[in-house]
C-alpha cells in the first residue's frame, strides 16, 4: 500500500481533475489485481476483496461508479487477460497471434496495444512499418515484452496438458509434487492395482488364445480343403489309370491279333515255298531221268543244281535273319525315343502336372453342363474328354525336342550394310515367303527352291523396291498375289506381286506405321497401327480409311481375329492389349493387363486364343471370349527390340535378343526347345564389333512343324521341329 499511496500522491500532483485521478487509480488497482491473482495461493480471496474495494463496501475508500466505456485502449487487453484467466483450460482466440494464427510465443506488445509473436512481428516489420491489425505506424522501438501474457499462456498450456493427461500421469505428477498419501491408502491402491493387473493379464491371455484358436481353425479349414482337393485329384488319377490300363490291354490284344495274322500270312508263304520247291525237285528228277534215259544232261549238272538250291535256301534264311535284326534295331530305336520322351516329361513334370489337373478339374466342373463332347474326339470306354485332351498335349509336347536346320538363305548385300529382316511371312498356299526390312526392298522366295537347291546364295523370284524402311508385311489369304506393307514414313501399301506394282497407297498416318494385317474373312479389309497413336481400318476399294481409332499410346501391333473381320486386337506402348469390336469403337470390349512393358506383338492361335509378346521378356496367352489370362511364358530375352512372334494351333515361337529362337507349347510355360543361330554368325558379329545380333522375325508354316526365322544380320533359316 506504500507504493500505492506514493503513486496516489504523485498522480494528485499531476492531474487537476478528481475524476481523472480516480479513473487512473482504478486502472492501477486493476493491474495490481491481475498481478496478485497470478501469485496468490487463493485467487478467490483477492477477487472478493477486489469486488468489495471496487463497490465501495470497504469503509476506507469511497465508492466510485466506473465508466460504461473504457477510458483508454489499454483496458481491452487487460479485460481479455482476465477473461482468459477465468476460462477453464480453453484456448481463447485472443491468445492466438494475428499473423501466424497459432498460440503466441514470446509475446510482445505494440504501442497500439496488440500482441504478437516476437519473430512474427519482427519479420513483418522488416517488410512494412505498420501494425498488422490496425495499420498504425510501428517500428521495432515501439515493441515491448508482454510478460503478463506470457505467464497467462504458460498457465493455459499447463491446464490443457493436465486436462489431457491420463489418470496415471496425473497421479504421478501429484506424487512428484509432494502429495501426502497414507500407508493404508497405498495398500488399498496396490491391491487395486494388483487386481487390475490380474484382470488385464486374464483378458490378454483370453485374446491370445482366441487368436490362436482362429488361426488353427483357419489352418484346419485350409488343410481340409487341400485334402479334399487332393482326394478328388487322386480319384481322378485312379479313374484315369484304370481307363489307360484298359485301353492299353485293348491295344496289346489288337497288336497280338495283328501279329497272329502276320504270322499266319508268313506261315502260308513259307508252306507254299517248300511245296513249290518239292514239285520243282520232282519235276526236275523226272526230267533228269528222262534225259538220262535219252542220253541227255549228265549227272554232274544235277549235283550243281542241288548245290544252287542249298545256296538259295541259305539266302532265304539269311534274309529272314536280316529282317529280324532290322525289326530288333527298329525296336531299339523306338525304345530310345520312349526314353527320351520320358526324360522330357520328368524335366517339365510340374507344368505337366498343373496342366493335367487343370483340365481334369475343369471337365469335372463342366460335366453337369456339357453332356456331349466334341464328335471329332475319339471316344473310348472309360476315357473322358479331359484325359483325352491332356493326352493330346502330352503327345505333342514330348514329340519334339530340338529344332533342325533344313535350309539357309543369306540376304547380305555388299552395297547395303543394313540387313535387319523386320518381317517374314508365308503366302496363302505356303509356297512363297516374303521378307522385308531396313533394306527398303520386298523379296519373295520360292520355298521349294530354297529347300532343294544347295547354293549358298538364293535369289528371290520377285523383288520390289520401296521408298522407306519397312516394318511389317501381310499376305492376303484370298488373293495369292496381294501383299500389304507398312513403312517408317507411315505409308501403308498394297502390292501386286505378279506385276511388282503398288495397287493402293494410304498416307494418312503421321508417324511410323509398325503393323499391318489383312482380314482372313474379308479380303478387301486391312488394319494398321502407328506411332501417331491411331489405328486405321482400310478398304482396298476406297482411297481413304473407313474407321479411325484414336488411342492414348503408340500402337505397336494390330491383328484381325481369324474368325471375324469385326474384331481386332491392338498392342500398344501402354503395356496393354485392347480388344475392339469395330462396330462400336467408342471403347474396347476388353483391355488385357499384365505386361510390364510395351506389347510388341499380338497373334491369334484360334478365334478365342490370343498370344502377345512384350519387351518385358514374357509371352502371354489370353482367352478373348472369357476375357481371362491363361498362361505366361518365360525363357527368352526381349527388352528393347522387336524379335518376332508366330503361332500355330499348338505351338508359340518367338525370337530372343540372344540370337536364339524359342518354341513354347501353349499349355506349358517353359520352352520346349530353342535354337541358336550358328557359330559363323557369331564370328561375323565379333569381326564387326557388334556382338548384339538378335532374332528379328519368325513365321510358322500352316499346320506344319516347319518355321522360317531371320535375324538382324539378314540370315534366314528354315527350321523344323525334330525328335
Amino acid at each position: 500500500m506504500a507504493w500505492s499511496v506514493f503513486t496516489l500522491r504523485k498522480e494528485n500532483r499531476s492531474f487537476g481533475s478528481l475524476s481523472l485521478f480516480l479513473s487512473k487509480f482504478y486502472f492501477i488497482l486493476s493491474r495490481n489485481f491481475v498481478y496478485l491473482s497470478l501469485h496468490t495461493s487463493n485467487p478467490k480471496t483477492v477477487t472478493k476483496n477486489m469486488e468489495e474495494f471496487s463497490t465501495g463496501t470497504d469503509p476506507r475508500v469511497p465508492a466510485v461508479k466506473p465508466d460504461s466505456k473504457p477510458s483508454s485502449l489499454e483496458e481491452v487487453p487487460l479485460e481479455a487477460a482476465s477473461a482468459a484467466v477465468s476460462e477453464d483450460a480453453e484456448v481463447d482466440k485472443d491468445l492466438l497471434c494475428p499473423i501466424c494464427m497459432q498460440i503466441i510465443k514470446d509475446a510482445f506488445l505494440t504501442s497500439c496495444g496488440h500482441s504478437f509473436c516476437y519473430m512474427c512481428i519482427i519479420t513483418h516489420l522488416r517488410n512494412k512499418s505498420d501494425c498488422p491489425c490496425c495499420s498504425q505506424f510501428l517500428t521495432n522501438n515501439q515493441l515491448f515484452p508482454n510478460i503478463l501474457l506470457d505467464k497467462l499462456l504458460k498457465k493455459t498450456s499447463a491446464r490443457q496438458i493436465s486436462k489431457t493427461a491420463s489418470p496415471v500421469e496425473q497421479f504421478r505428477q501429484a506424487l512428484q509434487q509432494g502429495y501426502e498419501v497414507t500407508i493404508k491408502e497405498l495398500d488399498n491402491l496396490l491391491s487395486l492395482l494388483a487386481e487390475k493387473k490380474r484382470k488385464m493379464e486374464q483378458e490378454e491371455a483370453e485374446r491370445n488364445m482366441q487368436i490362436l484358436l482362429d488361426f488353427l481353425q483357419c489352418l484346419r479349414k485350409q488343410k481340409v480343403d487341400e485334402l479334399n482337393e487332393i482326394q478328388t485329384d487322386l480319384q481322378f488319377i485312379k479313374e484315369d489309370i484304370n481307363s489307360v490300363e484298359r485301353h492299353r490291354v485293348d491295344l496289346y490284344r489288337a497288336r497280338d491279333r495283328y501279329s497272329v495274322k502276320l504270322r499266319m500270312l508268313g506261315d502260308d508263304s513259307s508252306t507254299r515255298k517248300p511245296w513249290s520247291s518239292s514239285m520243282d525237285k520232282n519235276n526236275s528228277g523226272i526230267v533228269s531221268s528222262s534225259l538220262n534215259i535219252r542220253g541227255g544232261m549228265p549227272a554232274g549238272n544235277l549235283q550243281n543244281k542241288k548245290i544252287d538250291g542249298k545256296t538259295q535256301l541259305s539266302g532265304h534264311v539269311s534274309q529272314r535273319k536280316d529282317a529280324l535284326s532290322g525289326a530288333d534295331s527298329q525296336g531299339f530305336n523306338q525304345s530310345g525315343l520312349s526314353v527320351a520322351r520320358k526324360k522330357r516329361i520328368h524335366a517339365q513334370f510340374n507344368d505337366l502336372q498343373e496342366c493335367y489337373l487343370q483340365k481334369r478339374r475343369q471337365l469335372a466342373n463342366q460335366l453337369h453342363i456339357k453332356q456331349e463332347s466334341d464328335k471329332n474326339v475319339i471316344h473310348r470306354e472309360g476315357y473322358n474328354a479331359g484325359l483325352a485332351d491332356f493326352q493330346s498335349v502330352l503327345s505333342t509336347f514330348t514329340q519334339y525336342s530340338r529344332l533342325r536346320v533344313i535350309a539357309e538363305v543369306r540376304l547380305g548385300d555388299l552395297f547395303h550394310s543394313a540387313n535387319i529382316v523386320s518381317s517374314i511371312e508365308f503366302d496363302r498356299d505356303d509356297e512363297l515367303f516374303a521378307t522385308a526390312g531396313v533394306s527398303r526392298r520386298i523379296k519373295v522366295f520360292d520355298l521349294s527352291m530354297v529347300l532343294n537347291e544347295l547354293a549358298d546364295v538364293h535369289c528371290p523370284v520377285v523383288e520390289m523396291s520401296t521408298r522407306s524402311k519397312l516394318s511389317c508385311l501381310s499376305w492376303n489369304k484370298h488373293w495369292k498375289n496381294h501383299i500389304a506393307s507398312s513403312d517408317y514414313e507411315g505409308i501403308v501399301t498394297v502390292w501386286d506381286v505378279t506385276t511388282r506394282q503398288s495397287l493402293m497407297e494410304y498416307e494418312e498416318h503421321e508417324k511410323r506405321a509398325w503393323s499391318v494385317d489383312f482380314s482372313r474373312t474379308d479380303p478387301s479389309m486391312l488394319v494398321s497401327g502407328s506411332d501417331d497413336c491411331k489405328v486405321k481400318v482400310w478398304c482396298t476399294k476406297q482411297e481413304a480409311s473407313v474407321i479411325n481409332i484414336d488411342m492414348k499410346a503408340n500402337i505397336c501391333c494390330v491383328k484381325y481375329n481369324p474368325g471375324s473381320s469385326n474384331f481386332i486386337a491392338v498392342g500398344s506402348a501402354d503395356h496393354h492389349i485392347h480388344y475392339y469390336d469395330l462396330r462400336n469403337i467408342s471403347s474396347p470390349l476388353h483391355v488385357f493387363s499384365g505386361h510390364k512393358k510395351a506389347a510388341s506383338y499380338v497373334k491369334f492361335l484360334s478365334e478365342n486364343e490370343l498370344a502377345s509378346a512384350s519387351t518385358d521378356s514374357t509371352l502371354r496367352l489370353w482367352d478373348v471370349k472369357e476375357n481371362l489370362p491363361l498362361r505366361t511364358f518365360k525363357g527368352h530375352t526381349n527388352e528393347k527390340n522387336f524379335v518376332g512372334l508366330t503361332v500355330n494351333s499348338e505351338y508359340i515361337a518367338c525370337g530372343s535378343e540372344t540370337n536364339e529362337v524359342y518354341v513354347y507349347h501353349k499349355e506349358i510355360s517353359k520352352p520346349v526347345t530353342w535354337h541358336r543361330f550358328g557359330s559363323q554368325e557369331m564370328e561375323d558379329a565379333d569381326e564387326d564389333g557388334g556382338g548384339s545380333h538378335f532374332i528379328s522375325a519368325v513365321c510358322w508354316k500352316s499346320d506344319s512343324p516347319t518355321m522360317l526365322t531371320a535375324n538382324s544380320q539378314g540370315t534366314i533359316k528354315v527350321l523344323v521341329l525334330a525328335a
